[in-house]
């Protein structure tokens, strides 16, 4: 079990490394999730961020045009009021 020293440091262990591709130099972060952290590498976090933006960005396409097609509508049906 790892354990926290003086200077608020710890060691991974191996299998944690292994299983998440850590290497010695690779840059982390402990990304809060509820009342837990969990740790990854900053890259994988990066990649993750990349992947949730193009549904964003798709989304945002989407909700642009939905916007568009009920003006069009309002406007089609306000002029039917003429």
């Amino acid at each position: 079990m790892p354990v926290v020293t003086k200077k608020y440091q710890v060691t991974i262990p191996k299998e944690v490394r292994e299983a998440l591709g850590i290497k010695a130099g690779d840059e982390v972060v402990f990304v809060r999730q509820g009342n837990s952290y969990v740790l990854m590498k900053f890259e994988d976090l990066l990649q993750e961020f990349t992947e949730i933006m193009k549904d964003i960005d798709e989304t945002i396409e989407e909700t642009r045009e939905g916007l568009a097609r009920g003006i069009e509508r309002t406007l089609k049906e306000l002029e039917g009021e003429k």
